[in-house]
């Protein structure tokens, strides 16, 4: 039974078939084309007259599409981000049409990996093509034209959904008003793309992993020890000292093996066991290496002022204190970066001892910022508009 008043309720996912027979494919960063694509998104609030209200809120590493509300009366949780989403809160679903898609190359019903090829009718695995950062822009970019969209008033997202953001402002900068970025970076750092590569190596050591051909029997092993080291990047020593401490699980004392000893480590594993019942190893391995390649700069030799120089957008940018993954020096690059083209940019840093899973935690926070930047936002649009008409 649902208990949130302010939920959006119940929500049922839809589903966008691009690239099919005398369409044009989704073209790649690889060279490669792939077609047919299915995008996976779920849609809340409604589209006004204008087509002026409308926010592209984007998933991090393992999200998906169901940022908000619940898929029936029995689910026990609801979206990823549902404090942030539905009538009243930041994303207010009486004033703005949300939308949420779930990036390609992941396992939550849009095409990935795990997809069946339609040439071979069997599943891509190490097959599918590898795929970028812009290249799920491009995919997403072809879903606002299926919805008729012209304009985003906003588009939001933190950490592997504030660098597609950023992309947005780059490939398309006509074609959003406002960009939320959140706990983000316009390139991944060499720790970060350190961290990547041994979560993939131990998914791809793992016996069961196949090279990628797994069925029954998937890499559980290796997936939950990815899982369990990129989750230990997303807290903070802080947040770890506060709810762990060096306090032993059931034990009174250690119990001088190689068992679990502290509460950390049980914590570890069941976030690693969660992990391998939702997400899928293959789908890992492309997704973080889509991180791995992401260089905002890429095309102006590493120059961020002129990358930036093409966006139209106006910036909302926030990080967190203790977020050292994407640390407070990335958003200021970034701001940096903005002002110095003279870009509208706002920005925040958040005290706070969550790490980088702050963007999902300090909701109280971010809906404060972000409630009032949407609303000059649309307010600025909407006088933009009158004037029009």
């Amino acid at each position: 039974m649902i208990k949130d008043n302010n939920s959006i309720g119940i929500v049922v996912p839809q589903k966008f078939v691009l690239g099919n027979e005398g369409e044009d494919a989704l073209m790649l960063d690889c060279g490669k084309k792939l077609r047919p694509v299915t995008i996976e998104y779920e849609t809340y609030g409604k589209l006004n007259k204008h087509k002026t209200n409308a926010i592209l809120i984007i998933h991090a590493l393992t999200g998906n599409a169901h940022v908000a509300g619940y898929h029936s009366e029995n689910d026990k949780k609801p979206g990823w981000w549902n404090d942030m989403v539905g009538p009243g809160k930041a994303f207010d679903t009486d004033k703005y049409f949300i939308v949420c898609s779930n990036s390609i190359g992941g396992c939550s019903g849009s095409t990935g990996p795990r997809s069946i090829n339609p040439e071979t009718q069997e599943r891509y695995n190490l097959t599918f093509p590898v795929i970028t950062i812009a290249d799920m822009v491009r995919a997403q970019y072809r879903l606002m034209q299926h919805l008729n969209i012209n304009k985003w008033l906003a588009i939001a997202g933190g950490s592997m959904g504030g660098m597609q953001a950023l992309q947005w402002t780059i490939d398309y900068p006509d074609c959003a008003a406002s960009i939320i970025a959140i706990a983000t970076t316009a390139s991944l750092s060499p720790q970060a793309i350190a961290f990547d590569w041994v979560g993939r190596e131990a998914i791809m050591s793992d016996p069961n992993w196949d090279n990628g051909n797994y069925e029954d029997k998937i890499p559980e092993k290796g997936l939950a020890t990815a899982r369990m080291l990129a989750h230990i990047t997303y807290l903070s020593d802080k947040s770890m000292d506060m709810k762990f401490g060096r306090r032993l699980g059931k034990l009174s004392n250690y119990n001088y093996d190689f068992s679990k000893n502290f509460q950390v480590e049980s914590y570890l594993e069941y976030q690693g066991q969660c992990f391998v019942e939702r997400f899928d190893a293959n789908c890992y391995l492309y997704i973080t290496r889509a991180m791995d390649y992401f260089d905002l700069t890429a095309k102006n030799n590493g120059n961020l002022e002129t990358t930036l120089s093409v966006a139209k957008a106006s910036f909302l940018v926030i990080s967190f204190s203790s977020d050292w993954l994407f640390s407070p020096k990335d958003s200021k690059k970034i701001v940096s970066g903005l002002r110095y083209n003279n870009t509208d940019v706002a920005y925040c840093n958040i005290q706070s001892s969550y790490g980088h899973d702050a963007f999902l935690l300090e909701t109280e926070t971010l809906t404060s910022l972000i409630s009032d930047f949407l609303k000059c936002r649309y307010k600025s649009v909407k006088m933009e508009m009158d004037c029009v008409w």
